[in-house]
């Protein structure tokens, strides 16, 4: 068992690739402003076109097991990047000791939220912020899928997946502060959630009330984490908590944005009209029921 940890860790967090990485727009994948922001322009004019030529049509259309896999595929690829990220976060805290012996006033909590001026986006947690950047993308999809299968607010979703892909990049770009909190925060409820959905679109099919229950727990909890880092980041930038500030806070303030265009997103979904963007899970779920449901007001009738 202490050697298959021991190959975990290497693995996810003292591999040279990964010690040694560095955020450049050369020789990443995806890692210009040009390529983001043709891919935004792309992407939320396809969805938004595709959703209006859709709009008259009543019936989804069928996708068949794709879901189903993507699902699986991004619960695999959200745990691996939690355990990555939290192995190296352990990792740097203890190569570096933050002041542990009085030379600076940084400790582990505080660097979690704040990083130091002059912070590069090279090393450990920072190829997990590139991984979490790719998978940003693979994500997305779920904005075409909500499109294809007419649910209801699927413009919407569709922007906040753009929103959620350019918030990771500008994580890497300005080495933005709280970014390794998030990417714990955000992967361990990706891990559950779509390994959730997974088991409603392939393995079996829950009550619809327990699957909505599910995806807005999920939800709150990523809400709540990043009201609770953006107020640690105040508090460490203008409480002078942090000798000079935090790194990329420029960034931050458009991110704080971002999140407030995410917030809106939620309150458009799970407030005022109960259920209006109609999770895939819940969806499933309350297809299923009601499925289930006729068959046996069926079964009664004979």
């Amino acid at each position: 068992m202490a050697a298959l940890v021991g190959d975990a860790a290497y693995w996810l967090a003292e591999h040279p690739d990964i010690v040694g990485f560095r955020w450049s727009p050369s020789g990443l994948w995806f890692s210009t402003w040009a390529f983001l922001l043709g891919f935004l322009a792309t992407y939320v004019s396809l969805c938004l076109a595709a959703d209006a030529l859709l709009r008259r049509r009543k019936q989804p259309l069928p996708l068949g097991p794709l879901p189903a896999a993507h699902a699986l595929l991004m619960a695999a690829v959200s745990a691996a990047i939690f355990a990555g990220t939290l192995l190296s976060a352990v990792a740097e805290i203890r190569d570096t000791r933050w002041s542990w012996r009085g030379r600076s006033r940084t400790t582990p909590l505080r660097w979690l939220l704040c990083f130091p001026p002059g912070t590069r986006s090279s090393g450990r947690v920072f190829f997990w912020s590139y991984a979490y950047y790719l998978s940003r993308y693979l994500h997305a999809a779920r904005g075409v899928f909500a499109v294809l299968r007419r649910r209801r607010g699927a413009a919407a979703r569709a922007l906040a997946h753009a929103a959620s892909v350019a918030m990771a990049f500008l994580w890497l770009e300005f080495s933005q502060s709280f970014q390794v909190l998030a990417i714990l925060a955000s992967t361990l409820a990706h891990a559950v959630a779509f390994g959730f959905r997974f088991w409603v679109d392939s393995a079996g099919l829950p009550a619809a009330r327990a699957a909505r229950s599910g995806s807005l727990a999920c939800q709150l909890g990523l809400l709540g984490c990043n009201l609770v880092c953006h107020a640690g980041v105040v508090w460490m930038h203008f409480g002078g908590a942090m000798a000079g500030g935090c790194s990329g806070i420029g960034a931050w303030v458009v991110n704080t944005l971002l999140n407030a265009a995410l917030l809106w997103v939620f309150l458009h979904c799970y407030g005022g009209t109960r259920g209006v963007c109609d999770d895939d899970v819940v969806a499933a779920a309350a297809a299923a029921t009601a499925t289930v449901s006729l068959k046996k007001k069926k079964k009664k009738g004979m």
